[in-house]
């Protein structure tokens, strides 16, 4: 490494003088990456000042589009969503998901668990049958230890669910893991959660020193960790839609319902079976949440990572979604662990999530939970239905042909003039590139 481009006290450098010293370490003299970085920065200081605080080291603002999806209805009660997302083809293949189940009753959402999960990992050399015998009163001296903690989530209904003692010393000597569940209403409680571990190891290293039964030499347990876990598969939402076969209509080429409603259960039986398109299958489906999930101010990295557990709870990787054609009806739905607040952390800080939330109606979190599940389900609808008629490059290509134009520098004349010749032909780059260099303008 050239130790020129090492530096101590980065992060107390004004985000100017990050921006001078990154420019001369790591661009040539000629570079603007300074004035186009500063150009995202927000206008009013208040304002970048909130941005800000929301990371480390920031030197600029990553601006994302910020879109909405008309004709949701979901539950009855009619909702536009907002999605933020830098791919157009998803926006638009969840409003047509939307539009098409409008008629046919719109979606259904079912909560089958709200409780999340965090863990304190400690080793003990007492042995098993100690453990186990004492951890009714363990459980009982840490539950009372932490009830300042608890308090005000009890008023709201929530709290800690239940404590449960894992024993894994035949894969570990010594370990064991405390495992408890927790309702945390209206916030993803992550800091709640971890808060209560944190206190529970230093209450358990207490119980252990100075319980009669525990022999002077085991005395000193040792806490590994006290974290939440991401794996929260009771904490559940269930989206759904269904129909009669034939109030599915007709489709692209020709396609009528039964075939259609045949293809579709087959395209998601083959992501049950074949891990290879389960992995496209689901990345379809978070492409819906991850941007609801964004635009609410709530954690994409930890949702994905508990729905991709949870596609492979039983060994092998799966689709999150199901379909079930029989008896004349056409059924499809999804079940997805999925944890999120409406009040705490960033869903209070960030204006944008703010507003996302005051045009979703203020829900409340097991209500935020239908709504980005429906999404999901409603992208992964829109996508199957492309892949068993059309294709699905004929309406993502069509998406992309604006990146496309932009890409290739195209005038403002040269796009309109697109848009117009590719109504009813294949977008492709060379397609573009060729409609550009002969310059077609008699449309």
């Amino acid at each position: 490494m050239n130790n020129n481009k090492t530096i101590s006290g980065f992060s107390k450098l004004t985000k100017s003088e990050k921006l001078t010293w990154i420019e001369a370490q790591f661009f040539d003299d000629n570079s603007s990456m300074s004035e186009v970085l500063k150009e995202y920065w927000h206008s009013v200081d208040a304002k970048q000042d909130v941005l800000d605080g929301f990371s480390e080291n920031t030197i600029s603002n990553f601006p994302m589009p910020y879109g909405v999806a008309p004709n949701f209805m979901i539950n009855d009660v009619h909702y536009l969503v907002p999605m933020v997302i830098e791919e157009s083809s998803v926006v638009a293949a969840a409003s047509a998901a939307a539009k098409y189940w409008l008629p046919r009753g719109g979606f259904k959402t079912e909560v089958l668990g709200t409780k999340k999960v965090g863990q304190l990992h400690f080793k003990f050399s007492g042995g098993s049958d100690l453990v186990h015998r004492l951890f009714p009163v363990i459980e009982t001296y840490l539950i009372d230890g932490v009830s300042d903690l608890t308090e005000n989530m009890r008023k709201r209904g929530g709290g800690i669910v239940n404590l449960e003692l894992i024993d894994f010393t035949s894969e570990e000597e010594n370990y064991y893991q405390i495992r408890g569940q927790f309702e945390t209403c209206d916030s993803m409680g992550a800091n709640f959660i971890n808060s209560i571990l944190e206190k529970f190891g230093h209450l358990l290293k207490t119980f252990i020193l100075n319980h009669d039964e525990v022999a002077e030499a085991d005395k000193d347990v040792q806490v590994i960790m006290a974290i939440l876990s991401n794996y929260t598969p009771d904490c559940m939402i269930r989206a759904s839609v269904s129909c009669k076969i034939e109030e599915l209509g007709m489709f692209a080429g020709g396609i009528d319902c039964y075939e259609f409603a045949e293809k579709f259960a087959t395209a998601v039986k083959i992501a049950h079976i074949d891990p290879y398109r389960a992995t496209t299958h689901n990345k379809g489906i978070f492409n819906g949440i991850d941007s609801v999930v964004l635009a609410t101010g709530n954690d994409f990295r930890a949702i994905e990572a508990c729905g991709h557990a949870y596609a492979s709870k039983d060994g092998k990787y799966k689709s999150l979604s199901y379909c079930d054609v029989s008896d004349g009806m056409f059924k499809f739905w999804i079940d997805l662990p999925l944890a999120v607040g409406t009040v705490g952390g960033l869903t209070n800080l960030h204006p944008m999530a703010k507003i996302s939330l005051e045009m979703l109606g203020s829900p409340s979190a097991e209500e935020l939970m239908g709504i980005i599940t429906t999404v999901g389900l409603a992208q992964n609808f829109a996508a199957l239905r492309s892949l068993v008629t059309t294709g699905i490059q004929q309406g993502h290509m069509k998406m992309h042909l604006q990146n496309i134009l932009i890409h290739m520098n195209a005038s403002q004349d040269q796009i309109a003039k697109a848009d117009k010749y590719f109504e009813d032909k294949t977008v492709s780059f060379s397609a573009v590139r060729s409609f550009l260099d002969k310059k077609i303008t008699n449309l």
